[in-house]
């Protein structure tokens, strides 16, 4: 029943060091493709680390670095197989601090991966960045891994016509010579792979307190599309507790993207995303909860990704019954049927690296949330979720923990329901009378 330790990215991420802050200076040709950037991270060397840190290994991808410096003295670099590895100074001893600048330039490309191209994508008329598991080091030095959590600025200097959306609070918009610059601050902390920047030639506008950025030809469809946002927002705060972040921001790209991709405190749709009939809703309560989880509470590890993938998908099944449409438990018993008939060959807390965004995933997910509410009933399962966000709030979690937690927070015994679900790989029943 114990997960083994072997990372599922092992090339990404480093655990001897932790980034507390990112300060990103960017500017961003669109035509060309072209980002020249200046990073500023605050790092930290692991307090529990056995010996000082004296090599930083900073995951990048193929650009050109024109010069690092730690705590203002040049550093001695080199690059390599998505690493920037750069020789200190001095070696940090365990649990201090040094202030790394990295000024690099290129053409951003996607990192490859299983999923296809992960991080900063071109679009036709812009750019997106969809970082999701290890996309990051498409467009800054950074430390590759979900456990790390930092705050972030972001400032970007590009064309006039076009809006820059990016994580957090929008703090500056400075126009130049033909350009602008757009800062943002996120404040709370959050993980690489949801870092991300928006460019397009975009009409901002507002929707129940949700703001969002589309082609101005789409206005009247996304306005439709995602006019039950309040209602949304209302119900997941009701259940899983208080909106984690300052705002929330949908953008919508002029480009068909094959899903929806999630960002902190913001969520990415393709033009095929809006239909004017609402045909996505799912997928719009589905990005908002990972607010809450995946944003909020962000996994430690990605073999527990089922707390962050079962519980969106449980988040469209819950507002599915608040809206009208079937309840929970229809959706329960339909995909358990269907998963019935599909291979079982994978425990769900440690499903592999192949399976990550396997559709089996994240209905088992869900079912596995469905089944504690049948067994521990609708008051101590909804108490037990607040009490889950409010605890990790803005934090790393892993399934060890959430089993804890159930523990402290449910009145039943769920032990031998969370083994059945979690660690073994038959489907099992929704209870105990299926």
């Amino acid at each position: 029943m114990t997960p083994i330790s072997t990372p599922y990215f092992p090339a990404h991420g480093d655990h001897r060091y932790g980034v507390t802050h990112y300060d990103l200076t960017l500017g961003y040709r669109v035509a060309a493709n072209r980002l020249d950037g200046t990073a500023r991270l605050t790092v930290v060397a692991t307090a529990a680390a056995a010996e000082p840190l004296g090599v930083l290994e900073l995951d990048l991808g193929r650009f050109r670095v024109s010069g690092v410096t730690v705590d203002g003295v040049e550093g001695r670099q080199a690059q390599g197989q998505g690493k920037l590895r750069v020789t200190l100074p001095r070696p940090l001893p365990p649990g201090a601090s040094a202030g790394v600048e990295v000024r690099y330039s290129g053409n951003p490309a996607p990192v490859p991966s299983p999923w296809g191209g992960l991080g900063w994508e071109e679009l036709s008329d812009g750019a997106l960045v969809a970082g999701q598991p290890i996309g990051a080091p498409s467009w800054f030095p950074c430390n590759d891994r979900p456990g790390d959590k930092a705050s972030y600025r972001i400032a970007v200097t590009t064309a006039a016509p076009y809006q820059v959306i990016a994580n957090g609070v929008l703090v500056a918009r400075r126009r130049g010579a033909g350009s602008t610059t757009w800062i943002y601050d996120q404040a709370e902390p959050m993980a690489s792979y949801l870092a991300s920047v928006q460019i397009g030639r975009y009409q901002l506008s507002e929707v129940a307190g949700t703001r969002l950025a589309h082609p101005a030809r789409l206005a009247t469809r996304v306005r439709h599309d995602f006019g039950r946002q309040g209602e949304m927002m209302a119900l997941f705060t009701a259940l899983f507790g208080p909106y984690p972040f300052a705002g929330y921001t949908v953008v919508v790209t002029d480009d068909d993207l094959d899903i929806p991709v999630e960002a902190q405190g913001m969520s990415i749709f393709g033009r095929n995303h809006v239909d004017g009939v609402r045909g996505s809703e799912r997928l719009v309560a589905h990005e908002l909860a990972h607010q809450w989880f995946g944003n909020s509470l962000t996994v430690a590890c990605w073999r527990d990704i089922w707390l962050q993938e079962g519980f969106a998908t449980y988040a469209e099944w819950l507002w599915s019954e608040e809206s009208g449409g079937p309840p929970a438990g229809e959706h329960a018993r339909r995909w358990r049927h269907r998963l019935a008939l599909l291979p079982q060959d994978f425990a769900l807390a440690d499903p592999g690296p192949a399976a990550l965004f396997d559709d089996r995933v994240y209905k088992r997910g869900a079912l596995t949330l469905h089944a504690l509410r049948r067994a521990v009933g609708d008051r101590a399962f909804f108490l037990a979720l607040r009490a889950w966000t409010a605890e990790h709030r803005h934090g790393s979690v892993t399934t060890r923990e959430f089993a804890a937690h159930l523990r402290r927070h449910t009145p039943q015994p769920v032990d031998a329901l969370l083994s059945a679900w979690l660690y073994e790989k038959p489907l099992p029943p929704l209870d105990p009378q299926d």
